[in-house]
């Protein structure tokens, strides 16, 4: 028998398995299952636009300040969540490239067949950091953007890409990939997940309460599990 849903969550890709997490933990505690659709986050911050009956957003901090300027959140409810970082994928099995400084990372790029990247902010990153150095115009081609709610890990996998950049917390999980975290310092992006309680909510107080549990240090383990850590309240970024 399927519970009564009490609340739910729309966020990007990068947050679907610590949200999943979080709310199978949590759900009980909120009279209810706690839905939890994570999509690609431009979808996602459209849908919120759009007034869709929601009761928590999570996706990126920028994107959730402007969510919020916008009066598309509650105002004051922004609650920085997790902490990701950044990585590329290469096909498991695969000789792993020397990415660990700046001319190695732009040699494996130039060499690479094609590169995946996402349309979240690692993907800004990413393409930032190749017209940063001047290297668009020799990748015109190879660069492959990941339909969004597609993982940059799958496009590796199948072989339609033989490098792949994404939050790390969406690439460990990927079956038939190998990750690499040792990277140039240029090329690792951080970036904070915040929560908020939407605008549209029927249950704005218990919205709040849950996503105050969210970010309790106790659960500091299960953001590690996923790839991801804790903002904790006396840290930088929230």
């Amino acid at each position: 028998m399927e519970r009564d849903v009490a609340l739910r969550c729309i966020s990007s890709m990068a947050t679907k398995t610590l949200l999943g997490e979080l709310a199978r933990l949590l759900g009980e505690r909120a009279g209810g299952a706690i839905d939890v659709e994570s999509i690609g986050g431009v979808d996602a911050a459209r849908r919120v636009r759009a007034g869709e009956a929601l009761d928590l957003v999570v996706l990126s901090h920028t994107v959730m300040g402007a969510l919020e300027n916008e009066g598309h959140v509650a105002r004051g409810s922004l609650v920085p969540l997790a902490r990701s970082s950044t990585a590329f994928a290469v096909a498991a099995g695969a000789a792993r490239p020397d990415l660990s400084s700046r001319d190695a990372l732009q040699r494996a790029l130039l060499e690479a067949p094609a590169i995946a990247y996402s349309t979240g902010p690692s993907g800004d990153h990413l393409i930032g950091l190749i017209e940063r150095w001047g290297l668009r115009a020799s990748l015109e081609g190879k660069l492959v953007k990941a339909p969004p709610g597609v993982p940059v890990g799958g496009l590796v996998a199948d072989g339609r890409a033989s490098l792949g950049f994404q939050q790390y917390s969406e690439l460990f999980e990927v079956p038939g990939i190998d990750v690499v975290t040792a990277v140039a310092p240029e090329a690792t992006a951080t970036t904070v997940f915040t929560g908020a309680v939407a605008s549209t909510s029927a249950e704005p107080d218990l919205a709040a309460q849950v996503l105050r549990d969210m970010g309790a240090d106790a659960l500091a383990p299960v953001y590690a599990r996923c790839g991801m850590s804790l903002v904790r309240a006396d840290s930088p970024g929230r």
